[in-house]
């Protein structure tokens, strides 16, 4: 439901960075008045477009690839994500076997059905596997039982357990039948994204021949030890035609290789995921998966339990990924939210906010707080709004 009532709301425009009062009704801006000398406006909050998450696999415990999942666990983790200033995001099924991966996708389509918080927050399902590769490495923490070449049959049954719903397809670009896959499914609009993949440089281009646009986590889901030069990072590194997401929580790529990785496909190019595990937001400890044994660390890292290299998903909103971004790539506030919402909503074909009368009014309130001994500044949401209608206030 959305809101009839008039609606004003005060910030700092994320672009200008000046004050401005924006108008709503109806779910859309109608009006943009800039407000010049405000007293006090340093404490306005910074205003802008909502967040679209590519990437999340779940929240609080639960994740979307599993045998357990319900419609209500789904619309709980819908509700959750507005406390990350994301009005919009892609519940992502992870490799599993076929019978959970349906049930995972049906009952998605379920919780969309059933609540508002689904259907209006979730921009399409991202399907990660099961067809990756099946080598240690760019495998990552998907269960190796279930990695296994492309079927075309196979995806037509998972999109029509999805309704059509399937958006965003990532696999590895190593296998043979690769190609001409990626060719049907990118005729359907499905955008294909290359990860989890060990191809060598002809397959990269290959798959690019046939359609794919999308980098997912480039840098991550890799082998641990890779050939100087030619690999496939740098392959798809130099693709101008594919886009980048990038997990910038601070754990699963160093600064420099953020700033790198920016510099190099441009931040036109480059898309912020946080990557969500179904344990993010649970306190440190150890946890019983039904992959393996997981363990969240004081720094917020998420590994394999007993070690602390082994990443196994993520435990940071993408909010970080904006205000780690901006640190470590030096990019300016307008660039970053960028990253975190117009990029990924371009790339679904979406037209995305601008803070424009007529724009559909899904809108982030935030501060920007300096970090530790001044480096860099952190995320915190103040408010989320949604077609106009507050889905999300801190401290409510």
């Amino acid at each position: 439901m959305t809101t009839t009532a008039t609606t004003k709301i005060t910030g700092r425009h994320y672009q200008s960075l000046g004050p401005v009062q924006l108008e709503i009704s109806h779910g859309k801006i109608t009006g943009v008045r800039e407000l010049g000398d405000v007293s006090g406006q340093q404490r306005l909050p910074w205003i802008a477009p909502g967040f679209l998450d590519l990437q999340t696999n779940g929240f609080g415990g639960q994740e979307f690839s599993s045998p357990d999942l319900t419609s209500e666990k789904v619309a709980h983790i819908a509700k959750q994500q507005a406390a990350f200033g994301v009005t919009q995001f892609c519940p992502t099924v992870t490799t599993a076997s076929f019978d959970t991966i349906v049930h995972s996708l049906r009952t998605i389509v379920e919780a969309c059905d059933r609540f508002s918080d689904a259907a209006q927050s979730v921009a399409g399902i991202h399907l990660e596997g099961p067809y990756i590769a099946r080598e240690d490495g760019p495998r990552g923490a998907h269960p190796l039982e279930h990695c296994r070449a492309p079927s075309w049959d196979e995806f037509q049954r998972f999109q029509d357990a999805a309704k059509g719903t399937i958006r965003v397809l990532t696999l590895a670009v190593d296998y043979p039948e690769s190609p001409a896959f990626i060719a049907r499914v990118a005729q359907t609009g499905v955008v294909v994204a290359i990860g989890h993949t060990g191809a060598n440089s002809t397959q990269i281009r290959a798959a690019v021949d046939a359609g794919a646009r999308l980098s997912t986590h480039l840098g991550n889901g890799a082998h641990r030890m890779l050939r100087r030069h030619p690999n496939y990072i740098w392959d798809q590194l130099a693709e101008d035609r594919l886009m980048a997401s990038l997990i910038v929580d601070g754990h699963h790529l160093p600064p420099e290789v953020v700033q790198t990785i920016v510099r190099a496909k441009t931040p036109e190019r480059c898309i912020l995921v946080s990557d969500l595990s179904g344990l993010a937001g649970l306190p440190v400890g150890r946890y019983a998966t039904q992959l393996c044994e997981l363990e969240i660390l004081p720094d917020g890292r998420l590994v394999i339990a007993g070690q602390d290299q082994l990443l196994a998903g993520a435990s940071q909103p993408i909010g970080v990924g904006v205000a780690n971004v901006m640190r470590f790539a030096g990019v300016d506030l307008a660039t970053a939210v960028n990253m975190a919402g117009r990029r990924p909503a371009e790339l679904l074909g979406q037209r995305p906010g601008q803070l424009q009368a007529g724009d559909v009014a899904d809108l982030v309130l935030f501060d920007l707080h300096d970090g530790p001994e001044g480096r860099g500044a952190r995320l915190e949401v103040r408010e989320t709004l949604r077609k106009g209608q507050r889905v999300y206030t801190a401290g409510d």
